[in-house]
């Protein structure tokens, strides 16, 4: 079974995104901020990540380059879901290390369609 680390600071954001990646198939981990999400991320090896951008402590940007930047866990990919979707925040986002950009609302059948894209 898949494992993946959602990183999201809204209680309601993460209760969907673990009821839909449960329903899929995958083992769901969580981390309120970007700073959990980092630890997180080294303890438990996830085989992808969601990574919300707006994020308490330390944003996603900096936990991004924080997981990419570590030998380990630089091969795992980080989908940015976020609702900065203004012009020049995917640039940013890959900028940082993400491997995708989602923006928020997000269409259930795409970001699972991404993250099987990643997974295969």
């Amino acid at each position: 079974m898949k494992r993946i680390l959602v990183v999201e600071d809204t209680w309601h954001n993460r209760r969907m995104l673990r009821d839909l990646l449960t329903r899929a198939g995958f083992e769901v981990l969580e981390a309120v901020n970007g700073e959990d999400g980092v630890a997180a991320a080294e303890r438990s090896r996830p085989d992808l990540i969601l990574m919300d951008i707006q994020l308490p402590l330390m944003n996603g940007y900096d936990a991004t380059r924080r997981i990419k930047g570590n030998p380990v866990l630089h091969h795992v990919p980080i989908i940015a879901v976020t609702s900065y979707a203004l012009a020049g925040d995917e640039a940013k986002a890959r900028e940082a290390g993400c491997d995708a950009y989602i923006a928020k609302p997000f269409s259930p059948r795409k970001l699972l369609a991404t993250i099987q894209e990643y997974l295969a």
